[in-house]
């Protein structure tokens, strides 16, 4: 008997890779062991060592994907926007090489591109995240709008766009600027969530966002994304300096900042 295979003909899969080909080759095997085929698998590589490009032109061998090169370590930015250029169909699923797909994802994904189809006011859906959106409006099939309240002391309420995986119309960057080419990948996702503020994106969020991909760093291949003392530090006082940190670079950059 001949296992089910499932189809999105109108998404496309990109992911975004830098010096992680295991990584990367674990996210492949893991669709694929789901019998899980779309219109096209993008991998738009940052510039990264021989030995992984190398690695990632035998997979080709295996997998069905296109590799989308680049001369040289350019930024996340601009390895995103060259991902995302290079899109033909009319939604992307966005999925970074340290994420896996876990059993039972396929139903979630097809409720949210469902809810983009019908949805036309919607801008993406999010399928995990840290933490639960501080203010959301349940929809159906267990996702939630997230809601945006500019007056909330909650510094979480400005995370309405995250580059976590997720669905998108594939004219997102048309409508919300391209991704900074010259800044750290923190910062682009920063100037990118200050944009869909602006220009008031929709997004959903799943609820259970912890039930569809689940997040992978290995000994083997660790982050390649360094983040520093003062957002990683527990110290109750550092706690207290970065909550009101965040809440100045915050509203300054939502309210007055010029982009």
């Amino acid at each position: 008997m001949t296992e089910k295979v499932t189809h999105f003909d109108k998404v496309t899969l990109l992911i975004t890779h830098y010096n992680r080909s295991q990584s990367l080759e674990r996210l492949l095997a893991s669709f694929d062991s789901y019998n899980c085929t779309f219109n096209e698998i993008l991998v738009s590589d940052d510039g990264s060592k021989p030995e992984h490009v190398e690695y990632i032109e035998n997979l080709k061998n295996k997998y069905d994907f296109t590799l989308l090169k680049a001369p040289k370590n350019k930024g996340l930015g601009n390895n995103l926007n060259k991902g995302q250029d290079a899109v033909k169909s009319p939604y992307t699923l966005y999925v970074q090489e340290d994420f896996v797909p876990l059993p039972g994802f396929e139903k979630p994904l097809k409720d949210g591109l469902e809810i983009l189809e019908q949805d036309q006011t919607a801008d993406y859906v999010r399928f995990y995240s840290y933490f639960k959106h501080p203010e959301t409006k349940a929809f159906k099939n267990g996702f939630s709008e997230m809601i945006f309240n500019p007056w909330s002391p909650d510094t979480n309420k400005f995370h309405l766009y995250s580059d976590h995986p997720h669905i998108r119309r594939s004219s997102f960057l048309q409508k919300f600027g391209r991704y900074n080419e010259t800044k750290h990948s923190d910062k682009i996702e920063f100037d990118m969530m200050i944009s869909f503020l602006r220009k008031k994106g929709k997004g959903y969020l799943y609820d259970n966002f912890k039930s569809v991909f689940d997040q992978v760093n290995s000994s083997e291949e660790p982050s390649t994304v360094k983040r520093d003392f003062w957002r990683n530090s527990d110290s109750a006082l550092v706690k207290v300096m970065r909550y009101f940190y965040r809440q100045y670079i915050f509203n300054y950059s939502y309210f007055l900042k010029k982009y």
